[in-house]
């Protein structure tokens, strides 16, 4: 997937005509969409073709439990085009983004729903808007997070990785706890895999990480203490504490840019925001927010960065197989 061209005009224009719209009249699912089903699914491909020869893969797994609702609707009524602005204004040329929509698989109808990665605003938009806002949610204080490490890990295959040895983006939204495994009786009844264990976290995140660089996103201050802890065992100095759930795109996309050296520290991440129109007072919270990751990105820092907890391994362990290989 990720065929045709981006036009930034046609995309601000699509959410631009529903600034104004409900979330419930923007998203209009009220079930898990049959095309993002994962049941069944094999692979979910960002390729590269003569309109996008350097596609870089990034999915957004959003969660769209009961308090975590703002960030895809601020991203269908009023964001993602500045993402795709932010991304253009540094050079990243060839972006391919795939939605996925995450919930607590214990309780929910619909617990992971999975798009395609795609290059044009339409496609973007569908996706987007095609994800079920469930609302649910355990109320144990844990959503199933890691369902969307393990299906990047085991179902997503992409150029930039394949051929070019770079890495994509995940970008998880949450505020709340991960389970400690990826439950092979969840994996088995929602994508039809068969595992013989239960696999933890953190073998997940290291089979995830070893294409695609990992980051969770806080929607808030007042919700970090819920979860910042175990997110940053999990994943060090890869958990961003947000000021504003509608901060999500410019800071997603600002650490791709600085990640791919193509922001060269806070300095120009500022000239860069104030050059893309977003406000004063927002560029203060997002570089607030992004400081601590962009200070560690001096070529001294490699080795502090992305420091697991204590006991996780470095690389996942014989689960890890590609099963559409």
């Amino acid at each position: 997937m990720g065929q045709g061209n981006y036009s930034q005009a046609a995309h601000a224009a699509l959410v631009a005509d529903r600034a104004s719209a409900s979330r419930t009249e923007v998203f209009t699912q009220r079930g898990c969409h049959p095309l993002m089903n994962p049941k069944g699914l094999k692979v979910r491909e960002s390729r590269d073709s003569d309109d996008h020869p350097n596609s870089l893969g990034i999915v957004f797994a959003l969660d769209v439990t009961g308090s975590m609702g703002d960030i895809p609707q601020s991203l269908a009524t009023r964001e993602l085009p500045t993402f795709m602005a932010l991304l253009n204004a540094v050079g990243v040329a060839d972006p391919q983004l795939l939605f996925m929509a995450i919930g607590d698989a214990t309780s929910d109808q619909a617990p992971l729903q999975v798009g395609q990665f795609e290059s044009t605003a339409e496609l973007m938009d569908q996706w987007l808007t095609w994800s079920y806002l469930e609302g649910g949610g355990g109320g144990s204080g844990e959503e199933s997070y890691e369902l969307a490490f393990y299906m990047v890990a085991q179902h997503t295959d992409m150029d930039c990785w394949v051929k070019r040895r770079k890495k994509g983006y995940l970008f998880i939204t949450g505020d709340e706890l991960p389970y400690p495994a990826v439950s092979r009786h969840q994996i088995g009844s929602l994508v039809g895999d068969t595992l013989d264990a239960d696999v933890p976290i953190a073998e997940a995140i290291a089979a995830a990480a070893e294409t695609y660089h990992v980051f969770f996103l806080i929607p808030d201050l007042g919700r970090r203490g819920r979860c910042e802890k175990r997110w940053r065992d999990l994943l060090g100095d890869h958990v961003i504490c947000m000021e504003e759930p509608g901060d999500a795109c410019a800071v997603a996309a600002a650490i791709v840019g600085l990640t791919e050296h193509a922001i060269a520290d806070i300095d120009a991440l500022v000239a860069t925001l104030d050059a893309n129109t977003i406000a004063p007072q927002r560029v203060s919270a997002i570089v607030r927010a992004l400081r601590p990751y962009a200070d560690l990105l001096d070529p001294n820092a490699a080795t502090r960065m992305h420091v697991p907890a204590a006991g996780t391994p470095a690389a996942p362990s014989a689960w890890w197989k590609r099963m559409f290989a």
